[in-house]
This record gives structure tokens, C-alpha cells and sequence, in this order.
């Protein structure tokens, strides 16, 4: 089944009303990178705390921010994590930005106590949601033998782990009570009432903890905009090579309008650039690259079939020979970019939002900006070297009337 016709779309003859827009939008993304002092670095470029925690019950928000500012230096963000219908999980990320790396396990530390504090609840039990492995084994390993349960230290060892693997895996890592423990292979009665008389479930679980010192963060900004740097580069070389050096820069100078709105989408709505956003942007410029090398190849091959008409023909007819070819691409890639968006969770939702904002302008750009970019050098060298033989016509008309002046011989009269 045919999808899509053959289309004669005139695309170049709106080049211009393009790359307005494209000038529009590239301004506004620098404007707004400038307003806001630069991308919004996530903490893997800028360093500094990351704690992400679950809570059985909605979190006040206010109140934890308050309670962490008060006793952590520098600015502290509480941020919200939704859930795949877009609303408000039980899940938080508290943040902290500290120049000093010695500071930042302190900062850690403080959370986690801060938190324990107030919402903790296990009293002198200990937090089963929140201890390690260590931990439960030495708070266990008397009670159980006083309960009879005649464990040995390796048995006891499985014992813990199963307990964790049930609170992890099938619990998300919070337990709302220790007697969801009832459900894990091993648990007899007698287990069951130690570790109901040493463990209690907390109100809140610590899933992840990320530190990142400002040392290691700018060390990871500046690898990061070499690899952007090094790509570009190549791609460069890889097209002036395959077809010629005004290929490789139109195309280049596209995915750099490419990269640059994309950044500017995240300016627009302040989110965070991190290491995976900046492999959604290296693999975005390789997609790119990909739509834009196809018209070039499909512009060459027409060169050489065709040889009337004007290169804006030639291009026009290259783009609608492979619309089909780039909508077909395209369009599935963008709705696993949406999948993505929407069901991948947090880890995910920055490399789904940049695939997606770059994919929309990488394929316009190649439709409209690189080609107009050889269409506008290719005038401009028609005008050169029209300008160049009206210069060389007007010097040997001058150079023809200065030999008269001198009394160079003419033609010769015709004799009647």
C-alpha cells in the first residue's frame, strides 16, 4: 500500500519565510540562554547533591524545603517527580549546590538525618525501608535466636537479602508496614514476631543518592561540548569527502541550527541539561546528518541524469523524492520519542524531550535551511561570475576604444 503520492511541492520558494522563523527562534534561544545566565546544567555538569525520596503519603513540599535550607548552606531545591498521568507523585528530588566538595557527603548526611527526624516514625526500632543490609542482619541475629527461630549467620543472611529483594522489587522500595514481611518465603511465626518487635516501616524511603563534585562537573561540561565539537567536525570532513566542501557546511551549519533550538526549547522551559540530554543531542546531529546526507546524494545523483533546469529545480525535485523516505523515517521515531516521554520515567523524559524537539527541527531544517544554504552560495557564484565576464566584457571595450584614441588603424573603408 502506497502511503504517500509523489508530491511536486515548491519548497524553496518559501525559503525565505523559513528562515525568518529559524532566525526568530535562534534568537530567542540565545536571548533566553543570556536572561537565564546559561543552560540550566543538571547536576552532573554543576555539581553538587541529588537525594531522591519516596514517601508513603503526599510530601508537604514547603515544609521540607524549609527544614533543609535551615540546616544546609547554598541554595536547596525541592522538585516533585509526576507520575505517567502527569500528576503529582509520592516521589521528591532534593537538591543542593555546593562549591566545596568535602561539603557535599555532609550535605547528603544532613538530609537523610533531617528527614529521619521528621518523618521517620520507627522510633527506637529500626527503619526497615531506610537500614542496610549490615544493619538488619546485627538488629536481627539476637532476637531471631531468642525467638527460637534457630537461624545460622548464612541463613540469616538469606533471610535479610529476601527480605530486601520483596521491599525493592515488589514494594518500589517502601514497605507501608512490616507485616507485608508475611509474604516473603522463610517467614514463620516465630520470625514474623521478632521482626515485628526490632523493625518498623517509615514514612519515607531514600531511593537514590547522586554526589557530584564542581571539579568533576566541569570536567564532564567541557568533554561534553568537545564530543559535540569533535562530531560536528568529523561530519564535516565525512561529506566534503562524499560530495563536496559546500555539502559539508550547509549541512553542518543546519545541525548547528538544529542544536541550538533544541538547547533553546530547554532554555524556554527551564529544564535541566544533563548526560543524557547530551546523548539525545550527539545522537540527534547523527540523525540529522543522516536526513540531510540523503537529499545531498539524491541532489548528486540528479545532476547527473538531469542536465537542464536550475539548481532550485534540481533540489525542489531531490526534497519531494524523498519526502516520503523522511516522513516515514520520522514519524515512528517520534512516537517512541512520545512513548518515551510519557511512560519512561524520570531517567527518560529529557532524552525523549530532546529527541523530539530535534527530530521536528532537524527534518525541517533539511528541507528548508541546508538546501537553501546551497542554493543561496550557488547564486551568489552565478553573480560573481556574471559581475567577473561583464568586468572582463567592459575592460577590452575599453581597451578597444583607447587604441582608436591613439590612431590604431581601423577597418578599411570598402571601395565603391
Amino acid at each position: 500500500m502506497e502511503l504517500f503520492k509523489p508530491t511536486n511541492i515548491d519548497f524553496l520558494s518559501k525559503r525565505w519565510l523559513a528562515l525568518s522563523l529559524s532566525a526568530a527562534f535562534i534568537v530567542a534561544s540565545i536571548v533566553s540562554l543570556i536572561v537565564r545566565g546559561g543552560p540550566n546544567y543538571g547536576i552532573d555538569f554543576r555539581g553538587g547533591t541529588l537525594v531522591y525520596v519516596k514517601f508513603a503519603q503526599t510530601p508537604p513540599i514547603d515544609r521540607i524545603r524549609s527544614l533543609i535550607s535551615s540546616k544546609v548552606q547554598g541554595e536547596v531545591t525541592v522538585t516533585t517527580v509526576q507520575d505517567v498521568a502527569g500528576a503529582q507523585a509520592d516521589e521528591i528530588v532534593i537538591g543542593t549546590e555546593l562549591r566545596d566538595e568535602g561539603q557535599l557527603d555532609a550535605a547528603r548526611r544532613t538530609i537523610t538525618q533531617t528527614l529521619q527526624q521528621q518523618f521517620g516514625g520507627a522510633g527506637e526500632k529500626l527503619d526497615v525501608n531506610n537500614a542496610s543490609r549490615q544493619e538488619m542482619i546485627d538488629r536481627l541475629r539476637e532476637p531471631l535466636q531468642r525467638a527460637g527461630a534457630g537461624l545460622s549467620e548464612e541463613q540469616l543472611e538469606k533471610l535479610v537479602d529476601n527480605l530486601r529483594a520483596f521491599r525493592d522489587k515488589s514494594r518500589s522500595g517502601l514497605l507501608r508496614s512490616v507485616d507485608e514481611f508475611s509474604a516473603v518465603p522463610g517467614v514463620t511465626p516465630a520470625v514474623m514476631g521478632a521482626l515485628k518487635q526490632e523493625l518498623a516501616a517509615g514514612a519515607f524511603a531514600i531511593r537514590q543518592v547522586e554526589i557530584v563534585g564542581p571539579k568533576a562537573g566541569a570536567d564532564l561540561r567541557r568533554q561534553a561540548i568537545m564530543a559535540t565539537l569533535y562530531a560536528l567536525g568529523g561530519m564535516l570532513v565525512y561529506v566534503a569527502f562524499r560530495f563536496e566542501l559546500l555539502a559539508g557546511v550547509a549541512a553542518v551549519l543546519a545541525i548547528i541550527h538544529d542544536t541550538v533550538i533544541t538547547i533553546g526549547f530547554f532554555s524556554f522551559f527551564n529544564r535541566e541539561i544533563s548526560l543524557t540530554v547530551i546523548a539525545a543531542l550527539l545522537t540527534l546531529i547523527g540523525y540529522s546528518m543522516n536526513d540531510k546526507i540523503v537529499i545531498f546524494d539524491r541532489v548528486r545523483e540528479n545532476l547527473k541524469a538531469v542536465r537542464r533546469g536550475s539548481l532550485e529545480q534540481l533540489i525542489n525535485t531531490s526534497i519531494n523524492q524523498t519526502l516520503s523516505r523522511t516522513l516515514l523515517t520520522a514519524g515512528p521515531v517520534l512516537l517512541c520519542t512520545i512513548a518515551l516521554y510519557f511512560l519512561g520515567g524520570p531517567v527518560l523524559n529529557g532524552i525523549a524531550y530532546a529527541l523530539f524537539i530535534g527530530i521536528i527541527v532537524g527534518t525541517y531544517s533539511s528541507i528548508f535551511v541546508a538546501s537553501s544554504i546551497l542554493v543561496f552560495w550557488e547564486n551568489f557564484q552565478e553573480r560573481r561570475r556574471v559581475a567577473a565576464r561583464a568586468g572582463a566584457a567592459a575592460a577590452r571595450d575599453k581597451g578597444s576604444r583607447s587604441d582608436l584614441s591613439r590612431g590604431a588603424p581601423g577597418p578599411k573603408a570598402k571601395k565603391g
